[in-house]
C-alpha cells in the first residue's frame, strides 16, 4: 500500500505548472466541464471562460462528456490539486504554431484591435501582437485611431513562445514594397518621358513629387516659366500633375523632373509672332557693357549689342540710348534654342514704319 502510494505521489510530482495534459471531461453543466486528469487525485472544474474565448454561454456549447481536451496547468496545489486553463492551453498551441515565423522573414495579416501606448495591438493567427509606433509606417503618425480595424501586412521582428510576445513592423514591409516600386520605375522611365506624379513635399528649392512610388525633385526653376518666389505659389500638396524626366541617376536614387517643360513655352509662343529681318519698336529697359535690352513686349525682350546701338563708336550703351527711351529696331536674328533675339537700331530702315 504504502509502494502504491508512493507512485501515486510521484506522478503528482510529474506534472508541473505551464505543463500540457490531456483531460477527459467527466461532467459538464452550463458554467463548467470537470475533467479528470491522470495523476491527480481529484476531479478538475475548468470554468466556462477558460474553456474557450469568449466565454460562450454554456460549456455545453464547448464540450460534452467523454471528450479528451488538453489544458494548461495554470498553478498546482488548492482544493482539487491544479488549475488549469483550455483557453490558456489553446492560446499556447497558437504561439507554437508561430515558432520559426521570424526566420521566414515573411509578412503575416495583422488586424489591429487598438491603440496602446507606445504601439498598437494586433491579432495574428489567434495571438496577441505589437506593433510600435516606429513600426506603422514609413513615417511618424501621430493619431494612430485609423488604423484600428484595418488588416495590414507586417513582418514579425520578435517571438518569445514563453513569454506570448510577437512584435511586428508594418514600415520594414513598406520599404521592401517602396523598394521594389522604385526597381519599377526605373526600369521603365527614360528621360525625356512625360508621366503623372503627385506633389508629396514643398520646401524651399523646389517640389518633391511621387512618380509611381519615387519622389522625384522638381526645382524651383522648372516649376514655371516665369519667375517664381517660392513653390506654393504655384503648387499645392496632393496636387496631380503632369511632370517631365529631365535626368535619371540610378545609382544615387535621383530623378529630376520639369512641370514647366509639360506646357507650351510663352517665351517660343512670343517669338513666333515676329520674322528676322522686320522693324519693330520698343523701350530700352536695361543697360549693360554689352549693349542695351529692348522690351518687345511685356516678359520678352532681345539684345541691342553695343556695335548696333550706334553707327559711331562708342564706348557706353548709355552714350546711345537711355532708359525708358522708345526706338526702332530691326530683328536680326531669332535663336529659338537659346532663346534670345539679336536687334540693331543702326540696321532699322527709319523709312519704314515700325511694327
Amino acid at each position: 500500500m504504502e509502494a502504491l502510494l508512493a507512485a501515486e505521489e510521484e506522478s503528482i510530482k510529474e506534472i508541473n505548472e505551464h505543463d500540457l495534459v490531456d483531460a477527459l471531461v467527466v461532467a459538464v453543466n452550463d458554467n463548467e466541464a470537470i475533467v479528470n486528469i491522470k495523476g491527480n487525485k481529484n476531479d478538475v472544474p475548468i470554468a466556462k471562460h477558460e474553456l474557450a474565448d469568449p466565454a460562450p454561454e454554456s460549456a455545453k456549447d464547448v464540450v460534452k462528456v467523454d471528450d479528451v481536451i488538453e489544458v494548461l496547468v495554470v498553478s498546482k496545489g488548492g482544493e482539487n490539486g491544479l488549475v488549469v486553463s483550455k483557453v490558456k492551453a489553446d492560446r499556447l498551441a497558437c504561439w507554437k504554431e508561430l515558432d520559426g515565423i521570424v526566420e521566414k522573414a515573411e509578412p503575416v495579416d495583422a488586424e489591429i484591435t487598438q491603440v496602446v501606448k507606445g504601439g498598437l495591438v494586433a491579432r495574428v493567427m489567434g495571438v496577441r501582437a505589437f506593433i510600435p509606433a516606429s513600426q506603422v509606417d514609413l513615417h511618424y503618425v501621430k493619431d494612430l485611431e485609423s488604423y484600428v480595424g484595418q488588416t495590414v501586412k507586417a513582418l514579425p521582428l520578435e517571438l518569445d513562445i514563453r513569454k506570448q510576445r510577437l512584435v511586428l513592423s508594418r514600415r520594414q514591409v513598406l520599404e521592401t514594397e517602396r523598394e521594389a516600386s522604385r526597381a519599377k520605375v526605373f526600369e521603365t522611365i527614360h528621360e525625356g518621358d512625360v508621366v503623372e506624379g503627385t506633389v508629396k513635399r514643398l520646401v524651399d528649392y523646389g517640389a518633391f513629387i511621387d512618380i509611381g512610388g519615387v519622389d522625384g525633385l522638381a526645382h524651383i526653376s522648372d516649376l514655371s516659366w516665369s519667375r517664381v518666389k517660392k513653390p506654393s505659389d504655384v503648387l499645392q500638396e496632393g496636387q496631380v500633375l503632369q511632370v517631365k524626366v529631365k535626368n535619371i541617376d540610378p545609382e544615387a536614387g535621383r530623378i529630376s523632373l520639369s512641370v514647366k517643360e509639360t506646357m507650351p513655352d510663352p517665351w517660343l509662343e512670343k517669338a513666333e509672332k515676329y520674322t528676322e529681318g522686320s522693324i519693330i519698336s520698343g523701350t530700352i529697359i536695361k543697360l549693360t557693357d554689352f549693349g542695351a535690352f529692348m522690351e518687345i513686349e511685356p516678359g520678352f525682350d532681345g539684345l541691342i549689342p553695343m556695335g548696333e546701338l550706334a553707327t559711331k563708336r562708342i564706348n557706353r550703351a548709355d552714350e546711345a540710348v537711355e532708359l525708358n527711351q522708345k526706338v526702332n529696331v530691326k530683328i536680326l536674328h531669332i535663336d529659338m534654342k537659346r532663346k534670345r533675339i539679336s536687334l540693331s537700331i543702326t540696321k532699322a530702315n527709319n523709312g519704314e514704319a515700325a511694327e
